[in-house]
């Protein structure tokens, strides 16, 4: 969530409640664990945690136990109750809990700002009590307990978490609930919860044999099965159709880099942690690239720019690779190498504007194209430490403001919130179940030109300094795949689905037609599948439905006679019977409007 998005939720009602159930539940633990240590405990998107030192692993049974006396809690009608003391006192009240006294010490020293760096003011000390436990706390809280719908409340699972994120420190328990104002959200949650789950990319990746991820190979690499590689080079073959249609033009970058490329971007000053060791050649270092842009700005530099030769627009879909711990790889959506549907835009000042308009139009046309809709668009804008002259951030701040406008989207500013190299927007998008992704980032850069000198002749004869405007549309292949896999649970629709037909012969006898039938279709640019096996046809069914194939073709004698299929779609609807070319007519037509 974007800042002003996090200050509007502190401030919320439901805030409110969510972290004082975590006091509830905190309470609860301590009544099941009287010798148990308490750690931290904050609400969050969608619920609250708390993290406990405990003398035992937790079950589900505790869980049950748990959340019964936490109900059992909230109908005491308990207030919360604040005190600002001083820690002295505090050291007191928690003298026997070490995570809280080390918190404590914490403060004593001085607290943070609110980008997370330590500052010399030392913030007040408080604690909220309500019923028979106290905790360190600032708040903000219900006044009573008697706001908390009991019914409303959840406890989800448990997890392993390292004291202050740091694996050297002591593993704890780290209980997930969630608590809302209506017990209809409540189960709305619960539903989208259990939705998420069947839909999960990394269960049904495997289901459908789409992806897998070896340890021999390594984590976080990604091996596209036949069947998922089918998919990406559909999404890529429209990727480059489009670019193509709306000017852009392809390169090619190489997966390697002197190590004099990246001192000059500024990686290896600023980055470096999130690149792998160089490469040795011939005496010389190499660097596997985390990113595409610095060979994009050699090619801009590869030759002599005038003013009439912008806007220059490159894409590649090309392949970074970065250190991620393994502890935060999932699936798709977090991996170690993967290939960025990069663009970098050159433009003129004056052009600026409008290529901000055509970024932002060509994006939500191919987002749109892939089944989304709703969208949410986060304003970064500058923060104290940056780069660039004021008078750039502001004019691409306002060209991005304005855009927004333009389109009609709804967005959020972060003030301070951009890199320090300049502004940027980046796209979230709702999928099916009403889940946020972010996939789409438009950046400014007024770094870059000037680390790598780049310039073009202007009207008046003199070397300019060009905009340049970093661009990633679906973000990266994997991560894009997933979000697809999930947001169509699987099930994708016809003009990308790995296989868009199945056509099942009754008998043995049909076989020969299914095959003539499967030939006639692949001439007509379809994916067929035929299947021969010896199942009963209601099997083959269940199975085509199972691998989320959107059309069945069952062929039987009457069908062979009469050159037809008999059509059954994958959501069940049975069409029957019709001529083959009424069902290319009817597959071309939906698969030509990406229904």
């Amino acid at each position: 969530m974007a800042a002003k998005h996090n200050a509007e939720y502190e401030n919320s009602e439901l805030y409110k409640i969510r972290h004082s159930t975590a006091h509830i539940m905190a309470e609860a633990v301590l009544e099941k664990f009287p010798e148990g240590k308490v750690a931290i405990g904050p609400a969050i998107a969608d619920g609250f945690y708390y993290d406990f030192d405990l003398p035992r692993a937790l079950t589900p049974e505790d869980l049950e136990e748990i959340e019964h006396r936490m109900k059992k809690i909230i109908k005491g009608n308990h207030p919360f109750i604040k005190e600002v003391i001083s820690a002295e006192e505090a050291k007191k009240i928690f003298a026997d809990q070490p995570y809280k006294i080390e918190l404590i010490e914490g403060l004593e020293k001085g607290g943070m700002d609110e980008d997370g760096n330590p500052t010399d003011e030392k913030p007040e000390i408080s604690i909220y009590k309500q019923d028979k436990f106290v905790d360190l706390c600032r708040g903000p809280h219900v006044s009573n307990t008697s706001e908390i719908n009991p019914n409303a409340i959840k406890l989800l699972n448990v997890s392993g978490a390292y004291w202050r994120g740091d694996e050297k420190r002591p593993m704890l328990q780290r209980i997930y609930g969630t608590a809302w104002e209506t017990e209809a959200e409540l189960k709305d949650y619960l539903w989208k919860q259990e939705e998420a789950k069947k839909r999960d990319h990394r269960k049904l990746g495997k289901e459908l044999d789409l992806f897998s991820v070896s340890d021999e190979v390594g984590q976080g690499l990604i091996l596209w099965h036949p069947k998922g590689a089918k998919v990406r080079k559909l999404i890529e073959n429209y990727w480059s159709e489009e670019h193509e249609k709306w000017g852009y033009d392809f390169v090619y970058t190489p997966h390697i880099g002197k190590s004099q490329l990246w001192e000059t971007s500024g990686h290896l000053g600023f980055y470096s942690e999130n690149m792998y060791s160089p490469i040795d050649i011939e005496g010389t270092k190499y660097y596997i690239k985390p990113m595409n842009c610095p060979f994009h700005l050699y090619i801009y530099k590869s030759n002599l720019r005038s003013y009439r030769d912008l806007p220059i627009r490159y894409a590649e879909m090309g392949t970074v690779y970065r250190y991620e711990r393994s502890g935060v790889l999932h699936g798709l959506t977090r991996v170690r190498g993967f290939t960025q549907d990069d663009a970098h835009h050159f433009c003129r000042p004056d052009q600026m504007p409008a290529e901000i308009d055509f970024v932002v139009e060509f994006s939500l046309h191919i987002l749109r194209a892939f089944g989304f809709e709703e969208f949410q668009a986060y304003l970064s804008t500058k923060p104290e430490k940056s780069v660039g002259e004021p008078e750039r951030w502001k004019a691409a701040e306002s060209a991005l403001e304005d855009s927004l406008k333009r389109h009609n989207l709804p967005y959020e500013i972060d003030p301070g919130g951009g890199a320090f190299y300049g502004p940027k927007i980046d796209f979230k998008v709702k999928d099916a179940i009403g889940r946020e992704w972010q996939l789409t980032t438009i950046q400014f850069d007024f770094n870059e030109p000037e680390r790598f000198d780049l310039t073009y002749i202007a009207e008046d004869g003199q070397p300019t300094r060009p905009y340049m405007i970093h661009r990633a549309l679906l973000g990266s292949m994997e991560r894009f795949f997933g979000v697809l896999i999930e947001h169509y649970g699987g099930a994708f629709p016809a003009w990308l689905a790995p296989v868009q037909a199945e056509i099942i012969p009754i008998a043995d006898r049909h076989i020969d037609y299914a095959n003539e039938l499967a030939a006639q279709l692949r001439q007509n640019r379809f994916r067929v599948h035929v299947d021969t096996r010896t199942d009963r046809m209601n099997a083959k069914i269940r199975d085509a439905q199972k691998e989320k194939i959107p059309y069945m073709l069952i062929v039987g004698d009457k069908e062979m006679e009469n050159q037809q299929v008999s059509l059954r779609k994958r959501s069940g609807e049975d069409l029957g019977a019709m001529p083959v070319a009424d069902f290319i007519s009817l597959a071309t037509d939906e698969v030509e409007k990406k229904i």
